[in-house]
């Protein structure tokens, strides 16, 4: 226990030194147990280094009494897996989490107690219950935990309290107090200890932890809603869009200058409800976050991180939906968020924006942290296409430059001939002057101080600093001429466009060389080699070269190219080609009725207008491994209908909400197999439903497969 954890009023804290750490949400209970390892691993390639976990209460105690910790439940063998990764580990114990779970996770035994016992109160039958809970939950993390040397550094005391349900005022402060004494009682006595903060949630005096999403998909309306407020550099940290179908106010209960500014549920994505479908792109994601850093944010905390799937149980299905007295309809088990790593483990935009900022602040994150943000103008309409947004944060001697070009689903107007101005005591640094497109954003350094050198100014955004064998290399990205100006010896500096760095990601293999890989998905160290994932022919381009002790077997070297080192890796077995059939069935939804169950394993109910397909697939590979030798195969399915559900020996196992996007579905997820039903739903013009774009109608409705095409993946 060498490390110690805490905060200031401004920062985090690592060691008594200001930290910058970037945390991602997974749920355990939502995804296959023997895939944690490969998860964690990703998401410590990311840059991350707390992954966030929800305790979803239902998972585990569906049946009063009879505790579930098997399986994909196992929160001990989670917590071991994270602790050989390396990455730490926020609990978020609830009791009451929301999470788009059934009853906000509480079980359907507790939840029908409610006219006898006042729940999420201080009624002592209710803490009963919850203690009850909690010791089952120390059960399974003890060992794990700081005091012991574990990876668990933190916890947070239920969610949105006294926002969505629970108690406001004193009443509410002193439960989330009681709950906070309970929890270290019984042995959670952690370091860093928080509570949702945003639309009027009681703390109890707790770190509070704010949050920012793009868009609102609980929202009530079908429209397309107001412009996002967190496009917009801002002081303010409350988003008056989260849980907006709840909202009881706009303001926090918590005097922010006591507690620097931290962020728990930014949206890695958006997990899409029946009636409102937005689409998150990378953009999406990469410039509310940027804004967030230019606003003087402390802790970049996503929501989720990492997708997954509601898993089967036995009395009811686990999704959220207005049946359990809830506003919004969610699929039953499609947990997928749209986040950076989706549903099965694949690789998104979201992703890669997000490892770009990662990668900054794990180097130079302490730097940040203590800097304030001077916000110029001080607000800007978020709907305000005419005004550049800029925000500097800064210590009166050095500082980065943010520039904000960018509103979700609006055009900015260009901005000629921008000259930045990096703020000190004396002079400001004046930046050469440049162009700023419509969905431009950036930040940019002055007065940086690089080892021996001091950067004085650059177009070019630092991304990260590789421990070369030789010397240190300083990596910038960015499509500007960089006219990078430096006080004394400029310092080593490799120099990407966006477009690259989006690919990058930094590795340290067994030669404790440090390298930086470019690849369209994703890349990973594991035992010290090098864990690349791709298709029947994968290129990556290295900086610097590879040297012979870690280039892996199945890659050779083929081109250089500038500074980098292009290799490429070809599989074998080039006749073994899986293939994919689909074609509509001759059974009716008369005749399926009843032969179809749920998550649950109860009868699936068709309508009669459901158009079913079955597809075929043929494995012709005969070395075929499961997804844990790294092996897989992704079905690709071009749709359009109102709702699709895949069965596989009878039982559903996943469902789709039609967004316009292709739905993913990995085959090795589910060990292979070789017949899936597909029932789709029709979707018709007038349906209440926010799309962002409509398709194509036959007859006033969709309901179709137009193609399904099937991809490999290995590494």
């Amino acid at each position: 226990m060498s490390t110690t954890y805490g905060f200031t009023n401004k920062y985090l804290t690592k060691d008594e030194k200001p930290w910058f750490p970037v945390m991602g949400e997974i749920h355990f209970s939502r995804y296959r147990a023997d895939l944690w390892e490969e998860s964690l691993r990703k998401m410590k390639a990311g840059g991350l280094s707390i992954a966030s976990v929800y305790v979803i209460w239902i998972h585990h105690e569906e049946e009063e009494g009879k505790f579930d910790f098997t399986g994909n439940r196992n929160l001990h063998d989670f917590l071991e897996a994270a602790k050989k990764v390396g990455i730490s580990v926020f609990l978020r114990l609830g009791p009451w989490v929301h999470g788009e779970a059934r009853n906000g996770g509480f079980p359907d035994w507790l939840q029908k107690k409610q006219d006898e016992i006042d729940l999420r109160s201080n009624d002592p039958a209710y803490l009963a219950y919850v203690r009850r809970l909690w010791e089952k939950v120390y059960e399974q993390a003890k060992g794990f935990l700081y005091q012991d040397g574990g990876p668990v550094i933190g916890m947070q005391i239920e969610n949105e309290y006294g926002h969505v349900g629970g108690y406001n005022g004193e009443k509410g402060e002193q439960h989330m107090r009681t709950l906070t004494a309970m929890a270290r009682e019984i042995g959670f006595d952690l370091p860093l200890c928080t509570a949702t903060g945003w639309g009027g949630a009681a703390t109890g005096g707790l770190l509070p932890v704010m949050g920012g999403y793009c868009e609102a998909p609980w929202d009530q309306r079908i429209t397309e809603i107001e412009p996002n407020t967190n496009y917009v550099f801002s002081h303010i940290r409350n988003d008056a869009l989260i849980a907006s179908d709840h909202h009881v106010d706009d303001t926090v209960t918590f005097n922010q200058d006591d507690f620097p500014y931290l962020t728990a549920e930014l949206g890695g994505g958006l997990q899409v409800t029946k009636h409102r479908r937005p689409i998150v792109s990378g953009n999406d994601v990469g410039a509310m976050s940027l804004t967030k850093l230019g606003s003087g944010v402390g802790l970049l905390g996503y929501y989720m991180y990492h997708g997954g799937s509601n898993p089967d149980s036995k009395l009811s299905t686990l999704q959220e939906s207005r049946a359990t007295g809830y506003l919004n309809d969610l699929p039953e088990i499609n947990y997928d968020f749209n986040a950076p790593i989706r549903q099965y483990g694949t690789i998104s935009d979201n992703y890669r924006e997000i490892r770009l900022l990662a990668y900054f602040l794990q180097d130079f994150g302490a730097d940040l942290a203590v800097l304030p943000a001077d916000i110029d103008p001080d607000f800007v309409k978020p709907g305000d296409t005419h005004t550049l947004r800029v925000s500097v944060r800064h210590d009166d001697t050095h500082g980065y430059v943010f520039v904000n070009n960018y509103q979700r689903r609006l055009t900015m107007d260009d901005h000629k001939d921008v000259v930045f101005e990096g703020k000190t005591k004396g002079e400001p640094v004046r930046f050469p002057k440049t162009d700023i497109a419509s969905g431009e954003y950036a930040f940019y350094p002055y007065n940086m101080k690089l080892k021996n050198a001091v950067l004085v100014s650059a177009l070019a955004t630092p991304l990260c600093k590789l421990s070369c064998k030789d010397e240190d290399v300083y990596v910038f990205y960015g499509d500007k001429d960089p006219q990078f100006t430096w006080d004394g010896t400029p310092a080593k500096v490799l120099h990407l466009s966006r477009a690259d760095a989006l690919l990058a990601a930094r590795v340290t293999l067994k030669d404790h060389q440090e390298y930086l890989v470019l690849s369209d998905d994703f890349v990973w160290e594991e035992s010290g080699v090098l864990r690349v994932v791709g298709g029947e022919e994968t290129i990556i381009r290295t900086f610097p070269k590879l040297s012979k002790d870690v280039l892996p077997a199945d890659f050779k070297e083929i081109a250089g190219e500038g500074d980098l080192t292009v290799y490429k890796r070809s599989q074998n077995n080039e006749n073994a080609q899986t293939s994919v059939l689909f074609v509509q069935s001759t059974k009716t939804p008369e005749e399926l009725s009843g032969k179809l169950v749920n998550s649950c394993g109860q009868p699936e109910t068709l309508k009669g207008d459901e158009k079913i397909y079955e597809i075929s697939v043929q494995y012709e590979r005969e070395n075929r491994k499961g997804r844990k030798e790294g092996y897989d195969c992704i079905l690709s399915f071009d749709y359009a209908c109102e709702s699709m559900e895949l069965f596989v020996n009878g039982r559903k196992v996943n469902d789709y909400f039609y967004t316009g996007q292709k739905a993913l579905f990995s085959l090795g997820y589910f060990d292979f197999p070789t017949k899936i039903t597909t029932v789709l739903h029709p979707l018709h013009e007038g349906d209440h439903i926010y799309l962002q774009e409509w398709p194509k109608m036959d007859d006033k409705k969709a309901c179709r497969i137009e193609a399904v095409t099937l991809i490999e993946q290995f590494s």
